[in-house]
């Protein structure tokens, strides 16, 4: 397997598609049914192909990803041959930036000692979707890019104001 099995809730949502993956198969609703009963582990490796499959087509899909912290934003561009980071720390122990309050200070408060901003390319490995998925992995959601553009159109913004 070359992501992980999905859920059983994820499956449960994508039970449809599951059925149309078994038809694709050749394998019917009674076969389907035999083979859970008397060959659990044929029925799982199925469902193992089926989870790649799915996880194939949505890193495949993805083009933006978060992971937010208490004090940490990591916001990622997937690119077709790189991925760009913009990465945002909060020195500030008392400042949480996952609370609304904490997330306007933050936008009120870009230039404040308190407030590190990085950015960096790094190209893909072999499998730029093995790449997208260990993001995933460690906690990052795949979303539709606002808060990069956001960010990002703030420091292209800057740098036209200070003469870059």
């Amino acid at each position: 397997m070359k992501y992980r099995r999905l859920t059983k809730e994820q499956l449960d949502e994508m039970h449809p598609e599951f059925i149309n993956f078994l038809a694709t198969q050749t394998i019917t609703a009674k076969e389907w049914d035999d083979l859970k009963t008397n060959q659990p582990e044929v029925a799982e490796q199925e469902i193992d192909v089926f989870s790649d499959l799915v996880w194939e087509g949505v890193l495949n899909k993805a083009e933006f990803l978060e992971h937010i912290s208490a004090r940490t934003m990591n916001l990622f561009s997937l690119g077709e041959k790189e991925m760009e980071l913009i990465s945002i720390m909060v020195g500030d122990e008392l400042i949480d930036i996952t609370t609304p309050e904490g997330y306007q200070w933050l936008q009120k408060n870009l230039l404040d000692d308190e407030v590190k901003i990085f950015t960096a390319k790094k190209a893909y490995g072999e499998d730029p979707n093995a790449d997208k998925f260990k993001l995933i992995e460690s906690g990052a959601i795949i979303t539709k890019g606002q808060l990069f553009n956001y960010f990002d159109d703030l420091m292209e913004l800057g740098k036209e104001t200070n003469g870059f």
